[in-house]
């Protein structure tokens, strides 16, 4: 999963993406800090694995990875070439899905690059920089697709299709809010719009607000525009975040405790992401290596062979599966067998999360 991470200066986002990824990229309360985008990788946590390690003792441990990238701070008329944002936009039109920082605390030794604290209007200028390149973007593909249509006339269907999600843009409203048929959707598929990605929303509250977020009205305003356009919302502290990522794993779990967290920020925003991108993790197994694979769910297993390596895919011949819980029932795989809990599934088999897997195929 790769998250692309905005906002406006000065809002948390460089310290969460220290926290979350332990980059350690410089963050100070001053626009524009972040000049060029830094690029952080941080593991997934999956209890199912490590109990997987401690049943095969493997060689490599290799862990689902989140890769997140952050750009410099976005201003209103960063499409016009404000700040410094836009010139790094596309560093973000690859993502899988955007983490919008946005600002729900007060403090009067951190400056507002708009001069207050409103998280309403804060999402509305990222959101309006983010259509306005999009517009920019769409109508450079639609020029390209007219010029096309002279010795092609198929690109018709691109060019009406086109002119209608430049429409709507141009009404300011992003391209995640428009329905598209399976064709229609294809075609979308093939120009990154920015403001068609789903996003997830990282309301950053201060120390006294993420035991009870609910209690944060600004908060609770981030809140209530996710859910009108069908967006995920996830509470963290980027200042409890980034001491969290420095603690031994027995004092963070008693300084998590304190605030009333059962999580840290990283795992809420996976959590997050997996489910608004409907992603899903099988599992492989054995004494060389315990491995998470991250697939979209749906998917079939050969197609789910090919994460691992294209010529499983090509070569498939079957998959042995045995559900995660059903192997740490029995103990061991030997013993599941003998239970007949080790199912082989052939080529229309859907992946279910937790799967943990064989594949058998030929070279």
């Amino acid at each position: 999963m790769k998250l692309g991470i905005v906002g406006l200066p000065n809002v948390g986002k460089s310290t969460l993406f220290n926290a979350v990824t332990n980059a350690g990229a410089e963050a100070a309360n001053y626009p524009f800090c972040t000049i060029e985008p830094n690029v952080g990788i941080a593991p997934v946590r999956d209890e199912r694995l490590d109990k997987l390690a401690e049943m095969y003792s493997p060689e490599k441990y290799t862990p689902a990875v989140l890769e997140i990238v952050d750009i410099a701070g976005l201003v209103k008329g960063a499409s016009n070439g404000e700040g410094l944002g836009n010139k790094f936009l596309s560093h973000i039109r690859e993502v899988d899905a955007i983490l919008h920082v946005v600002r729900c605390f007060e403090n009067d030794d951190i400056t507002h690059v708009e001069g207050a604290i409103d998280p309403a209007r804060d999402i509305d200028i990222i959101n309006l920089e983010l259509i306005l390149s999009d517009i920019e973007l769409l109508e450079r593909r639609i020029d390209r697709s007219k010029k096309l249509l002279k010795g092609d006339k198929s690109y018709q269907t691109e060019i009406n299709l086109f002119e209608r999600v430049l429409a709507h843009l141009q009404d300011g409203k992003n391209a995640r809010t428009m329905e598209f048929t399976d064709d229609e959707a294809a075609i979308m598929d093939t120009i990154p719009l920015l403001s068609r990605k789903k996003v997830i929303y990282a309301a950053n509250l201060d120390e006294s607000g993420i035991s009870d977020p609910g209690s944060n009205e600004m908060y609770r305003r981030v809140v209530e525009i996710a859910e009108a356009e069908g967006s995920n919302v996830v509470p963290v502290c980027a200042e409890i975040e980034a001491q969290i990522v420095a603690m031994e794993p027995d004092d963070r779990e008693l300084f998590m405790a304190e605030y009333g967290l059962e999580s840290s920020g990283l795992e809420r925003i996976v959590t997050a992401g997996y489910k608004l991108l409907g992603l899903i993790s099988f599992l492989t197994a054995g004494p060389k290596e315990v491995r998470a694979w991250t697939i979209t769910e749906g998917t079939r297993a050969p197609q789910a062979a090919g994460k691992i390596h294209s010529d499983f895919e090509r070569g498939f011949i079957r998959a042995e599966i045995i559900a995660y819980s059903d192997l740490m029932a029995c103990g061991n795989m030997n013993a599941a067998k003998e239970k007949g809990l080790v199912r082989s599934e052939g080529k229309e088999y859907v992946m279910k999360d937790g799967d943990v897997t064989l594949f058998r195929f030929n070279v």
